[in-house]
């Protein structure tokens, strides 16, 4: 049986207020809550839904190579040690980009300039992304950085160490089973839930009590946070110590993201409304679109807009560009209208890259035959995500072969040119639900989103025919070749408005 991703979220709300699984307490903790978007990704991957995201996994030596490090880093910049209150915690998201000279988080880099600005002292607290820590000369004795290494480290231990050994008793154990069981019923699928839950217990437990202890040395007044829930020990101490937590946006928001979606029916507790207590009690978001992107479990009046500006700063960059693109000038629109950009994501990139061939090959072929010579040559870019960089030529073999055969078909596997300035040249944006469609709608690329699992995301977007969802090469080459679409108008400021200063000042208050 073939799932959407619809229907496995609906499924999965349906366990959640049959059981009231956000509200059961196992082990002292609400361990549903720790596994809920572990055990979504785990569905969709054993039903094949998604495939696996073609990252670069690493092998036993880097693992083996990445140890002392690890070592080295929880001793020289453990974030348990030395003293010191700050106003502030960050805890930034692990992939960095090069931008402004230096390794930085763009959804929270401007943290810290605005911090200085209003005199309040900070620490940001820094995970390592693929076993390691990207740094620059210019930011590698940044004195406000602490990794997070020796947390990580020590629950990993912790949990290896007590693995098979918590005291579930045996009314815990019954109610799991039961819920292993149905799970397994709706989806024909095997999944060893207990080991799943004792994980994810036995690296809460360790981590509770060290954010609790880092808090306490800190004694911050807010955390910010990005992907809280990757952080649910973090938040659960947070609320322990009355402190403030905020998260900031980093991605797509839809009502069927089990990180931010949680249906009235999947917080009742005795038949009455809970809060869902590993949740961030602000979103600081890209712009007022999102507020209601989903059913969030808080207020919406904690659902903040406040812009994104890495965006912001570097779309500035790029403006003219588009400008030109979208100018009435016949000859600016012709170098625009021929690039086509494919946008890549790793659970869906065999697809995509399939359908990229198909679409260059038979628009080529079409060119060629066309004896009337009025046809328009195009440009097709292949824009893969960072995770996906060292691995396509290995898992991409429409890609290959479209390098191989074609002239006009490029795969951009770096960082290089930048992806603003990629959409700021393209007139037309292809792929599935990655945020960068939405960047790619804010310079004006006419969009098509491909019928893939995963398309429910953007059913908004869709309904609003703001964008177009193809089911084939076929289709989309029609669009394409006989400019047979007609698109509504948006605006484009309603998903990353301007950074409005005043929300942080109001919240430093």
């Amino acid at each position: 049986m073939a799932f959407t991703v619809k229907e496995i979220c609906q499924n999965i709300w349906n366990l959640e207020e049959k059981y009231e699984l956000n509200h059961k307490e196992i082990q002292g903790c609400y361990p549903w809550q720790l596994i809920r978007m572990y055990l979504y990704y785990e569905i969709t991957r054993k039903t094949k839904v998604f495939e696996s995201a073609q990252q670069s996994s690493l092998s036993l030596f880097d693992k083996i190579n990445s140890f002392l490090p690890f070592l080295k880093n929880s001793i020289s910049s453990n974030p348990l040690s030395g003293s010191g209150n700050v106003d502030v915690l960050i805890f930034d998201h692990p992939r960095k980009v090069i931008f402004e000279g230096e390794y930085q988080d763009i959804y929270s880099y401007f943290l810290k300039d605005t911090l200085k600005q209003y005199g309040k002292s900070f620490q940001t607290i820094e995970s390592p992304y693929l076993n390691q820590h990207f740094r620059s000369k210019a930011n590698i004795k940044d004195n406000h950085v602490r990794f997070n290494d020796r947390i990580l480290l020590g629950s990993f231990i912790h949990k290896t160490r007590n693995r098979g050994k918590l005291p579930f008793t045996e009314e815990e154990k019954q109610f799991i089973n039961s819920v292993k069981e149905e799970i397994e019923t709706t989806f024909k699928i095997e999944i060893d839930l207990f080991s799943i839950m004792e994980d994810h217990i036995l690296n809460f437990q360790y981590d509770y009590e060290k954010y609790i202890e880092l808090l306490q040395r800190k004694q911050p007044k807010v955390v910010f946070l990005v992907v809280a829930y990757e952080n649910k020990a973090l938040i659960a101490a947070c609320k322990k110590m009355n402190i403030e937590m905020i998260e900031l946006q980093h991605g797509t928001i839809s009502p069927y993201h089990l990180g931010y979606s949680y249906p009235e029916s999947t917080r009742k507790f005795n038949g009455k409304i809970k809060e869902i207590e590993y949740f961030p009690d602000k979103i600081l978001s890209f712009g007022d679109y999102w507020k209601n992107a989903c059913p969030f479990p808080i207020d919406g009046e904690n659902i903040i807009s406040m812009g994104f500006p890495y965006f912001e700063e570097n779309s500035k960059t790029y403006v003219k560009i588009d400008e030109d693109k979208n100018s009435e000038d016949e000859n600016n629109q012709k170098n625009a209208d021929n690039q086509i950009l494919f946008i890549s994501q790793g659970v869906i990139g065999k697809y995509l890259s399939k359908l990229a061939y198909e679409t260059a090959s038979k628009i080529n072929e079409n060119n060629e035959n066309n004896e009337n010579n009025n046809t328009q040559d195009y440009n097709f870019i292949y824009k893969l995500h960072p995770g996906e960089y060292g691995t396509w030529k290995e898992n991409y073999d429409y890609l290959t072969k479209a390098v191989n055969e074609f002239d006009n078909f490029t795969v951009i596997d770096e960082s290089e040119p930048p992806l603003y300035e990629l959409f700021a040249k393209s007139h037309y944006q292809i792929g599935a639900f990655s945020t960068a469609i939405y960047e790619g709608l804010a310079f004006n690329c006419k969009t098509f989103i491909i019928d893939v699992p995963g398309v429910e995301y953007l059913d908004d977007l869709i309904e609003k025919d703001i964008v177009k969802k193809v089911k084939s090469s076929e289709e989309l080459i029609n669009y394409i070749i006989n400019e047979n679409i007609s698109l509504q108008e948006y605006d484009k400021d309603y998903f990353f408005k301007n950074f409005d200063e005043t929300i942080f000042k109001n919240i430093l208050k």
